[in-house]
């Protein structure tokens, strides 16, 4: 069994993605792993080629800075990272640059794909979410964001990733997948208020034009985040990759997670009601078909 990891990522330093700590909390599984690297302003080159691993192959690509439709640009620099992978690979891994894998969940991923690797009904294998918010002491949880997505697929002809990257699609439909016990650690919004501020603004440059984000994401030093319907203590271990990361941290967490709750309209409070006593998730968009 040969497995591919591959990933996109640029200007990595200026917008703080922890990419380092997203491909070598995976490398371990991983024969190869193919890094498509955007027209960087920054040093983001130099921290990749400093992983020094000789499984890592980055290939050199440009952003079409002009795609504002729909997050439509993630989605074609995914699909270079996955093109260039080896023909001979049976599984491609696929890592986004704020996402971490914790090492107790090698052991599983990699039996599950042993287990699936011959069975024609599975064409990739689900993940489990926490998203972190604002702190690594915190996870949110929210109906604006998925529970669960797509991250290893079968190096099949005819995959690719669908809209803005989120999952992925068998030419025109969902692909099979089946669920497996393993959790992707989200950290994309973790950083102090003027840099999630940033993120925000510099995110909607892929969706939106200028305008419409001076108009409704102005520059500013704090952040709202109403964006989460609950904030929950995180009292279990991060990845070892990340940990390094998490000891450099240097800003304060000075929120107070209860106030999230509080902003919560009547039909949120009413969908989160539902959701806590029947794990049961109204109206929630899956971009898969669980077939196991």
């Amino acid at each position: 069994m040969k497995v591919a990891g591959f990933t996109f990522i640029r200007n990595a330093v200026v917008n703080d993605y922890p990419i380092v700590e997203a491909i070598t909390s995976i490398l371990p599984l991983c024969d190869e792993f193919i890094i498509a690297h955007g027209n960087s302003t920054d040093n983001t080159l130099q921290l990749l080629q400093a992983i020094n691993s000789p499984k890592i192959r980055i290939i050199d690509t440009v952003w079409d800075d002009s795609v504002r439709e729909g997050g439509k640009t993630f989605a074609l620099e995914t699909d270079k990272a996955f093109k260039a992978i080896s023909s001979d690979a049976d599984w491609a891994f696929y890592i986004q640059g704020d996402e971490v894998v914790h090492e107790k969940y090698h052991e599983t991923i990699k039996k599950e794909m042993q287990l699936c690797l011959e069975d024609k009904n599975i064409e990739g294998l689900l993940f489990k979410y926490l998203h972190f918010y604002g702190s690594y002491d915190y996870i949110a949880t929210s109906r604006r964001w998925y529970r669960k997505e797509i991250r290893i697929i079968k190096n099949l002809k005819g995959m690719h990733s669908y809209r803005d990257a989120q999952g992925f699609r068998f030419e025109d439909r969902k692909i099979k997948v089946k669920e497996i016990d393993a959790y992707i650690y989200h950290y994309g919004w973790v950083k102090p208020p003027h840099g999630l501020n940033h993120k925000v603004r510099n995110f909607n440059k892929f969706y939106r034009d200028d305008e419409w984000i001076e108009t409704n994401i102005p520059k500013a030093e704090s952040f709202d985040y109403g964006n989460a319907d609950e904030l929950v203590k995180f009292n279990s271990s991060h990845p070892v990759a990340i940990q390094q990361r998490i000891t450099n941290t240097n800003w304060e967490f000075a929120f107070d997670p209860t106030a999230v709750k509080k902003k919560l309209n009547f039909r949120r409070r009413l969908l989160k009601w539902i959701e806590e006593r029947t794990g049961y998730r109204p109206f929630e968009y899956k971009n898969y078909n669980k077939v196991k």
